[in-house]
């Protein structure tokens, strides 16, 4: 991987990662409106948790991608290519 492939990885991180910070904030501040509104118009059942638990899925499967998930490297590329197509031999 040269320089500029380097930073371009680089900045694809630093950018997801800024995008899932914006990502949570909107869920708090989203969901925490939605419970006062919840708490302000009598507290009955307590629909807010659809929004909570469906969003929550949601920003679960994003945390994963940003931070737990690997990147592609060449090497997966080339095994890859190797199952589908037996070993590769030199020419």
């Amino acid at each position: 991987m040269n320089s500029e492939d380097g930073r371009a990885a680089a900045m694809k991180r630093l950018k997801d990662k800024r995008d899932f910070r914006n990502h949570v904030a909107a869920y708090v501040l989203v969901n925490t409106l939605l419970v006062v509104i919840w708490a302000v118009s009598g507290a009955g059942y307590f629909w807010p948790i659809w929004s909570i638990a469906g969003w929550g899925i949601g920003l679960a499967f994003n945390a994963w991608a940003v931070y737990f998930e690997r990147p592609i490297t060449e090497d997966d590329i080339r095994k890859e290519m190797e199952r589908d197509r037996g070993p590769m031999t030199p020419s």
